[in-house]
């Protein structure tokens, strides 16, 4: 029981984690799941030396290094062969890197006791990803957000990344209205906006007439991090640092 609860807290953020590596909610599940399944089987897999969340994202590594890497099935409108080519030119131990210290939050010690390698592997590995970053094709950016201040940050992070504002929505109707006139590549929402409206709505209107990669980025992680429904593949948690946020759209355009 001591177990369980020491590991129940860092689950939510795992499963984020291991969808934006896997591109979907239902690959990155499924590891999150056979994670859990090999603690229950056996508690010693855990390595006790470790802290519980660090233990965790360990052994949740070992199963994704011995197991195959399923690339997101591509639908009608997707192109398959553009996933497989840009999967193949961020490889997966950078992204890993990556995505372990600008958007989990570990430091380079505790990243490299879960890649099981040394911290200036994981320093250098880092490096590489970021700089590819900048080489990914450019975008236009619809930003829903209410809040004034967060929205000038997030607008100065999309253009030092060689993007476009599209637009900036306050409502959910005025989202759906700006995705329709605009067409993004790429949606950075809040789930509370201006009017009382939802960002979550304004999402799933937006997901019913086009296909286009969601970013949310939200003070309440714990509202769409439920397990009870479809949740978000590429989630920021406010208040953020600027380099989590390029991380979670260069991931989310990776797969797009």
């Amino acid at each position: 029981m001591a177990l369980a609860h020491a590991i129940a807290e860092h689950l939510p953020y795992l499963r984020r984690y291991a969808r934006a590596l896997c591109g979907t909610q239902k690959s990155g599940d499924a590891y999150v799941r056979a994670c859990l399944e090999a603690i229950v089987a056996d508690t010693s897999v855990l390595d006790a030396r470790l802290s519980p969340r660090v233990g965790l994202y360990r052994l949740f590594h070992k199963l994704w290094n011995s197991a195959h890497i399923e690339v997101p099935a591509a639908s009608a409108k997707r192109d398959a062969d553009g996933v497989e080519r840009r999967l193949s030119e961020l490889t997966p131990a950078r992204r890993q890197a990556l995505l372990l210290t600008a958007m989990e939050g570990f430091n380079i010690s505790d990243a490299a006791h879960i890649l099981s390698v040394d911290e200036e592997e994981v320093k250098e590995m880092v490096s590489q990803a970021v700089r590819e970053i900048s080489n990914q094709p450019s975008t236009k950016v619809l930003i829903i957000e209410d809040e004034p201040i967060i929205s000038l940050d997030l607008q100065s992070i999309v253009r030092e990344m060689g993007h476009t504002v599209a637009a900036i929505a306050t409502t959910r109707d005025e989202a759906v209205r700006a995705a329709r006139k605009t067409e993004p590549g790429l949606v950075l929402a809040d789930i509370k906006l201006a009017d009382g409206s939802s960002g979550i709505d304004a999402v799933r209107q937006i997901l019913s007439e086009v296909e286009v990669p969601i970013v949310f980025i939200t003070a309440y992680p714990e509202r769409l991090l439920t397990g009870e429904r479809p949740e978000p593949t590429f989630l920021v948690t406010k208040p953020f640092v600027p380099e989590t946020v390029r991380v979670a759209v260069s991931q989310a355009l990776l797969f797009a």
